[in-house]
């Protein structure tokens, strides 16, 4: 990987914890949450696969009523499985991180690796203005929903002039650019054939503009001056599973080492410093 100097990832070793003054270390509250096996690993990859093989059944036999919901789950499984790549959570090498931020992105036609170097930065600085990916939480709502066309393109752009000097990751940033033009011009050639590529295309764009409202806005809706208070965190049975946890994100932000699928326990064990910090998880079901 090839983060920017100075942003928090596993690729660069001896970083110092993100957690706030007085919670515990990743090595108090235990190393096995940095864990993650081989097979672990694999389905979480897998996992976005499977939604489009799934959509490709839903539209060939015509249930077409069944798409928004098998996007919508798409979705979350490449915002799971990019959140943990990008975080080096998986274990892979550079060369599989680059062709997994790659072809996770081009599922849903998004560029990895812009979203690689946003984030990095959104971490490092948020809420300072030098956030591109943390702009929503500073807009109204309404703000944030119009925002949702030119979200994706804006921080494919920022990263695009972040990286000047890096030719290796300006190439992969061009050609997740073109691939979104191939991939519209290709469903647009089969359309008279069949209709299923082209909305696939305009559903996976469309799920693009709820980011500024689902993966910033709300979750950083009203934030504090603290780590504590930046980001909320969701509890339920139900909410968080479907989402696969990342409704954890207060945890994730003072952890972003641990992987999405350790951060139940994470929580679990962080309860007793949150109730001593005054932090109230929200309840869902």
């Amino acid at each position: 990987m090839r983060p920017e100097p100075g942003l928090p990832s596993r690729a660069e070793p001896g970083l110092p914890s993100l957690a706030e003054p007085g919670l515990p270390s990743l090595a108090e509250l235990g190393g096995d949450l940095l864990r993650t096996s081989r097979v672990q690993a694999i389905v979480e990859l897998a996992r976005p696969l499977v939604w489009c093989a799934i959509y490709v059944l839903a539209a060939s036999t015509g249930a077409w009523w069944s798409v928004p919901f098998v996007v919508f789950f798409l979705f979350i499984a490449v915002v799971t499985a990019a959140h943990d790549v990008v975080h080096g959570a998986l274990g892979l090498t550079t060369r599989a991180t680059d062709w997994s931020l790659f072809l996770i992105g081009a599922l849903v036609l998004e560029s990895g690796h812009a979203y690689r170097r946003t984030h990095f930065r959104h971490h490092s600085v948020f809420p300072r203005r030098e956030d591109p990916e943390g702009d929503p939480a500073r807009m109204s709502l309404a703000g944030a929903i119009l925002h949702g066309p030119v979200f994706l393109p804006r921080l494919w752009w920022w990263a695009w002039r972040q990286s000047r000097g890096d030719p290796i990751e300006r190439r992969w940033l061009a050609c997740e650019a073109a691939w979104i033009a191939i991939a519209l011009v290709l469903a647009c050639c089969a359309s008279p054939f069949t209709r299923a590529p082209l909305a696939y295309v305009l559903l996976v764009i469309a799920g693009g503009w709820v980011y500024p409202l689902l993966t910033v806005h709300l979750p950083h809706r009203n934030y504090g001056d603290t780590r504590l208070t930046q980001t909320h965190t969701l509890r339920g049975r139900i909410v968080p599973r479907l989402c696969l946890e990342l409704t954890y994100h207060l945890e994730h932000h003072l952890y972003p080492d641990v992987p999405s699928h350790k951060l139940r326990p994470l929580s679990e064990r962080l309860e007793p410093y949150f109730r001593a910090a005054g932090v109230h998880p929200t309840r869902v079901p």
